[in-house]
């Protein structure tokens, strides 16, 4: 009887608590939605997606605006690069150039190009000219050293799916956004995740994911995976625009956590699959520049060289 007297007491005191306020405290919180402008696809149509936009896009030819940083957790410290305008020429199947100016005075920072399994990066204001594959196989201390053009030619285009080597498995998923109608409301906009398996000597890894935003199935957000399972590079695809007929994104935030730099894409001006010619993907060597064998440790002194030095 005493037991059943004390929990009513109780009972009784934390309503008096709840209506003076005492104990408990409301305060008002976002509202969540779901968008309700949400397109459904299959893999098989998601894949096609992919595939048919890849191969619609056979010549590139940018004039951006670069931003780049260097650093972060690891390093410390970050160092930003801005006001870059900069050009970019690709041409499938695996052909880039890249070329920055620097700022106001617009004298050339850097001409990066691809040359077959290769590439060529000349500096002026470092008076370097580095040659190398087109990975990185001795890692620089200056993580701009270690870009490649292959790192900006797969963030422009994701690669087409090869069903000979390569499967994709579909995820479900949705990214919580402010509402742009109200400040007290959160937006739930659903996506699709592709993830694309590849196999490589008979071993099977994730190699990227794809995100679409299924608003409008285009790709917002494409993940790359190297062979261990961690990310080599993150590329995040902002305010799609038309040109020439085809939908292309013309802010790209590039990302490589490993190396620590970042590269942002502002498209100032492009045209896509008009005729680009092989010497506007050539790149010679200028006389009297140090040439730096970026896969040869004996190379870690560079030497004076003229010409194209090349044997």
């Amino acid at each position: 009887m005493k037991r059943a007297t004390q929990v009513r007491l109780a009972f009784v005191l934390s309503l008096a608590l709840m209506s003076t306020g005492c104990l408990f405290r409301s305060r008002r919180v976002p509202q969540r939605v779901v968008a309700s402008n949400v397109r459904s696809a299959s893999v098989e149509e998601l894949i096609d997606l992919v595939n048919t936009r890849a191969k619609a896009i056979r010549t590139l030819n940018a004039t951006v605006d670069i931003d780049a940083s260097v650093g972060g957790s690891v390093k410390g410290k970050i160092t930003e690069y801005k006001e870059i305008r900069g050009y970019i020429l690709m041409r499938q199947p695996d052909q880039l150039r890249m070329i920055g100016l620097m700022p106001i005075v617009r004298n050339r920072a850097f001409d990066m190009v691809s040359v077959g399994s290769g590439f060529k990066l000349w500096i002026p204001p470092t008076n370097k000219f580095f040659v190398g594959s087109g990975t990185v196989v001795r890692p620089s201390k200056n993580p701009l050293e270690n870009l490649r053009p292959e790192i900006i030619y797969d963030a422009l285009i994701p690669r087409p799916i090869d069903p000979r080597n390569e499967i994709a498995v579909l995820e479900n998923s949705s990214e919580t956004i402010q509402d742009p109608k109200s400040k007290h409301r959160l937006l739930e906009q659903p996506q699709y995740v592709l993830d694309v398996i590849r196999k490589v000597n008979g071993q099977w890894y994730l190699d990227r994911k794809l995100v679409f935003d299924r608003s409008d199935l285009l790709i917002r957000h494409q993940i790359i995976y190297d062979q261990r399972a961690y990310v080599a590079t993150d590329v995040r695809y902002n305010a799609y625009k038309e040109y020439d007929g085809i939908n292309f994104p013309s802010d790209i935030d590039i990302w490589r956590p490993q190396e620590e730099y970042s590269i942002g894409l502002i498209m100032v001006k492009m045209t896509i699959n008009q005729p680009l010619n092989d010497s506007q993907f050539t790149l010679e060597q200028p006389p009297g520049v140090q040439v730096v064998q970026l896969d040869n440790p004996a190379s870690d002194e560079p030497q004076s060289k003229g010409g194209d030095g090349q044997k």
